[in-house]
């Protein structure tokens, strides 16, 4: 597994979120996308993950209620794939979310998505439902794990 340096970053990064994100999904999307969504929403975080000085991976989430922080989009490079960047992602917003009070923490992501869904299971998230996605057209899984869980993570 490669370190990642992980940074919390700001506004100002929008456009390197959404270069990250347009190398990851389709379509592409601008800087709005992202500003819509964190603007206004209390404790938004986005995290950039780097390897060797290189972005290669991001998150963005906030807080769906305030015993609950939503980590509503992450993603990680092709290239930067299968090296663990993901995981620790996932255990930065962990860490950062404990230290603001969040008892737990959620995300979704499409079944058809393995190793989100593997990802989830390694690091000790439940499936707490599901639900149709009519715009996507695919099943959503819906993920929640309890922050005070000390179950070890599995490794990778």
């Amino acid at each position: 597994m490669a370190t990642a340096n992980i940074d919390i970053v700001g506004p100002s990064e929008y456009g390197l979120i959404r270069d990250l994100y347009n190398q990851i999904f389709a379509p592409s999307v601008e800087d709005v996308f992202f500003s819509r969504r964190l603007e206004n929403r209390h404790n938004a975080l986005m995290m950039v993950a780097e390897l060797e000085k290189e972005p290669v991976g991001f998150s963005c989430g906030y807080e769906l209620r305030p015993s609950t922080y939503y980590s509503w989009l992450s993603g990680v490079i092709t290239s930067a794939r299968r090296m663990g960047v993901a995981t620790q992602l996932l255990l930065a917003e962990h860490a950062w979310a404990k230290e603001k009070g969040y008892e737990m923490a959620r995300f979704e992501c499409y079944n058809k998505h393995k190793a989100m869904v593997m990802l989830a299971t390694r690091t000790g998230y439940d499936i707490a439902g599901t639900r149709y996605d009519s715009h996507m057209a695919g099943n959503l899984v819906i993920f929640e794990k309890n922050l005070q869980d000390s179950t070890p993570i599995e490794e990778l």
